[in-house]
């Protein structure tokens, strides 16, 4: 939709892999329909996953014992924090839609891309003690997992060994996402595309080209424990 801003967060090492495909055609439609989109490609930017205290610049709220919640809290109040989590933090908050683009791994994403998670979406940022989930601080914002596995769409079910996909989605949609207040849109999953034809993953990047024209249309999902557990 023209105007609308779009933040895609990639965690993938290769550009022609089947997630740097994904990632090519939404950044392809969305700047088509008139949206502004800013890519953060985590492996290219050799963005930091690890929570230190190089995160704060400055002072020490407590010198004697560190506590990254408690430091990046105080930092982020007094303008603190580190640069490069102050640019992350400026995409956040000028995006009305959020693209997390990734492969699954160990039922879960990237290290790099959790790692975006801790640092960027602090306390007094993204949420607050006592605004959480409806009432978190990036209200107003929609989210959208868009993810690649290695097993196929049978391992992902209720009956298969995996457990239902949903299940995987319930800490980085609700726990993360959710608390926040941030809206989540349903997840776009591309099972085992290593494992397939190569016309069977044509046809999956057409699937997510087509989603991508009617996004804007969609309704998000009912964030409640019952979408993932009924």
């Amino acid at each position: 939709m023209a105007g609308k801003k779009v933040l895609i967060v990639y965690a993938h090492q290769e550009p022609k892999s089947f997630n740097g495909s994904l990632l090519k055609i939404a950044v392809e439609e969305l700047t088509k329909q008139g949206c502004s989109v800013t890519v953060s490609d985590l492996y290219a930017m050799q963005f930091e996953p690890r929570a230190t205290r190089n995160d704060i610049v400055g002072h020490l709220h407590n010198s004697e014992a560190f506590n990254y919640g408690v430091e990046t809290w105080e930092a982020y109040k007094r303008g603190a924090l580190s640069k490069d989590l102050v640019e992350e933090q400026k995409k956040v908050q000028e995006a009305d839609l959020l693209i997390f683009q990734f492969p699954l791994f160990w039922f879960n994403m990237p290290a790099i891309l959790k790692g975006w998670m801790d640092r960027v979406l602090v306390q007094g940022f993204a949420y607050d003690l006592s605004k959480a989930y409806d009432s978190g601080l990036l209200q107003g914002k929609l989210s959208l997992f868009s993810f690649t596995t290695g097993g196929g769409q049978e391992m992902y079910s209720k009956e298969g060994i995996g457990g239902d996909i949903r299940y995987v989605l319930w800490p980085m949609q609700h726990g993360i996402m959710h608390f926040c207040g941030v809206k989540v849109l349903e997840p776009h999953i591309c099972y085992a595309p290593e494992n397939v034809s190569e016309e069977k993953r044509k046809e999956m990047l057409a699937a997510w080209s087509q989603r991508l024209k009617t996004l804007w249309k969609e309704e998000p999902i009912d964030c409640s424990p019952e979408w993932y557990f009924k």
